[in-house]
């Protein structure tokens, strides 16, 4: 079965998946409107040996956590294998793992398994694995947002600071945070992120507690400086670990899920704060300065404790503390290693303890079709990111005091996460990314508008409406980051490809803390002049980046359909196209 056949089926985008069936089975096939019928005659159509077992007759379906199963659905005993490379004997030789892939011992083209097994066993990955990811996720969360309730609390009054000076330390902590992302994921992948991401959680909690005696300007720009520099590469550090124990299909919904967890994290920190500002006046201590210091600790703990319940693969999980068999069965090991590279076979090309060489690097790094999800990292959250970072001050401006402001964001944070899986879930049906983004700019548009004619004269009530609903706006990030390693299509481009798009974001970040200056508060109307303008721009970004795609593809349809069957045989056989680059590889967009 040749190489798009595993990168389309697989990830269920229909788009390549129709392209596939027409090119190896003709185009009689690919005009039906029952994919389900036309994937359940692809097993029987594949070069598999007779003494083979059966493959699965219907194409995995994603579900979110509130989804019931449908009629429709398959029997849970009935088998769930995938077609895929490896069940042609002339190609899988082609896409073997390397001999040094960490998880070879478990690779077997002929297992198979039902859809109750696949379905238990990412249940158990989702509560082995997924949920202390989250909950990494929220002590990221944690050290580096808690500056907004610092500054809810007089933060820059008490250490004699304006506006401009707390831009600059939010400029410092993101170009840390940017430099930082691609040296990260080259230390990970040669250390492992079981072993890096504990080192560098427990390092920034260090830095982030250390903040309680910050004194002067230096101090504060010297540790969010270094607060940055040990965060960054850590999302981009996660999202590798997790794609070794999930599909491609699954994966965006469990960066959804991921998301989910920096609201559900931003809700605590309200909670916390609420309570923890309170201390201002114990021992002479302001009550900012306590919660430096005590969620600082808190997340040291969750950094040690990373150290032992990060397994390196499926197939590694045993350990003193996770028990001498481990988390897996030998059952479950091959479901999960198998399920996974009949996925994406390119997972197999490295081994999970593999530095990257200087070609490598700079071959991904030059990788001209990923840029335009880089650009939409740039651009997508600028309309919702500058407002947000200033909420907690704009809120105090209006007259609300401290703590009626941390308990006024948690309806924008639960809005937040409704419609985060909202999106993602709307992504996933309709396999629709760049509708999706689109989307959300349309959402910060309507609400920018009223934003900027807002007077002195405007009720605060108004004020803090608008200003919810428009930081309500569509979170397209899990999205796009699933879509940046969906577009890769290799192991060694996935590993810098999140934290190029990441370092992206970080660099719209900085951006973004200069478009409300002191000069213009308390309205800020040149910078929500700015906003609105930027959601345009925005609008017809994701248009052209969807275009760009869509002509990409028929490029390589055109190549594609003009060779023969045999030459294309011959390109699988001999190519040296990797990755993305192959004309087989259909884009998602």
């Amino acid at each position: 079965m040749a190489e798009s056949d595993k990168t389309s089926i697989s990830s269920l985008d229909k788009q390549a998946k129709d392209v596939v069936i027409s090119e190896k089975y003709g185009s009689e096939t690919s005009s039906t409107t029952d994919n389900e019928s036309v994937y359940g005659g692809l097993a029987a159509k594949l070069n598999i040996p007779a003494d083979w077992p059966p493959l699965a007759t219907h194409a995995p379906k994603q579900y979110f956590f509130w989804s019931r199963r449908k009629a429709s659905d398959p029997d849970l005993d009935a088998v769930a294998t995938q077609p895929s490379v490896f069940d042609d004997p002339e190609k899988a030789p082609l896409h073997q793992p390397i001999p040094e892939y960490e998880s070879l011992h478990r690779v077997d083209p002929k297992a198979r398994w039902t859809w109750r097994e696949e379905r238990a066993i990412v249940r158990k990955v989702d509560f082995r694995i997924m949920l202390w990811c989250a909950i990494m996720f929220m002590a990221l969360q944690l050290d580096r947002g808690n500056i907004s309730q610092a500054v809810s609390d007089n933060m820059l009054e008490d250490l004699g600071f304006n506006t401009n000076v707390y831009n600059n330390g939010n400029v410092i902590f993101k170009v840390c945070f940017l430099i930082c992302e691609v040296p990260s994921q080259l230390v990970s992948k040669k250390l492992g992120p079981d072993v890096w991401i504990p080192i560098q959680m427990i390092s920034w909690s260090i830095v982030a507690l250390s903040q309680y005696w910050i004194k002067d300007e230096a101090g504060f720009y010297i540790t969010r400086g270094l607060l940055g520099a040990w965060e960054g590469g850590f999302i981009a550090d996660i999202c590798l670990y997790l794609s070794y124990f999930y599909t491609s299909i699954e994966l965006p919904v469990r960066l959804a899920y991921f998301w989910c967890a920096l609201t559900v994290s931003q809700i605590v920190a309200a909670f916390l704060a609420f309570g923890i500002l309170h201390m201002r006046g114990v021992n002479g201590v302001e009550g900012w300065r306590w919660m430096f210091l005590i969620e600082g600790c808190l997340t040291v703990c969750v950094g040690i404790v990373s150290f032992v319940l990060m397994p390196p693969s499926p197939t590694k999980t045993a350990s003193w503390f996770r028990g001498k068999n481990g988390w897996f069965t030998e059952r479950e090991e091959t479901i999960i290693v198998n399920r996974v590279l009949r996925d994406d076979p390119s997972k197999g090309d490295m081994h999970n303890r593999q530095a990257l060489d200087w070609s490598m690097l700079k071959k991904s790094l030059l990788d001209y079709d990923l840029w335009p999800i880089y650009i939409i990292g740039l651009v997508f959250d600028m309309t919702t990111s500058t407002v947000d970072t200033y909420l907690t001050l704009t809120l105090r401006s209006i007259g609300f005091d401290t703590f009626q402001t941390n308990l006024m964001v948690l309806p924008k944070q639960f809005l937040h996460l409704f419609t985060l899986l909202g999106v993602t879930y709307l992504s996933q049906v309709t396999d629709q990314r760049s509708l999706m983004g689109l989307g959300a700019q349309i959402w910060a548009l309507i609400f920018l508008i009223p934003l900027r004619t807002f007077t002195s004269s405007t009720g605060r009530w108004t004020k803090y409406v608008i200003t919810t609903l428009l930081l309500s706006s569509p979170y397209t990030h899990a999205i796009q980051v699933g879509w940046t390693s969906r577009n890769s299509n290799s192991v060694r481009t996935r590993t810098l490809s999140a934290a190029m798009y990441n370092m992206f974001v970080q660099l719209s970040g900085i951006i973004s803390s200069y478009i409300y200056r002191d000069d213009d508060k308390p309205l800020y109307n040149r910078g929500n002049t700015s906003l609105i303008g930027i959601a345009v721009m925005n609008m017809a970004v994701f248009v052209l980046v969807k275009a760009y795609y869509v002509h990409r593809n028929r490029q390589r349809e055109r190549v594609w359909s003009a060779m023969s069957f045999e030459e294309r045989e011959e390109y699988l056989r001999t190519t040296k196209d990797t990755g993305n680059k192959r004309l087989d590889f259909r884009f998602a967009h």
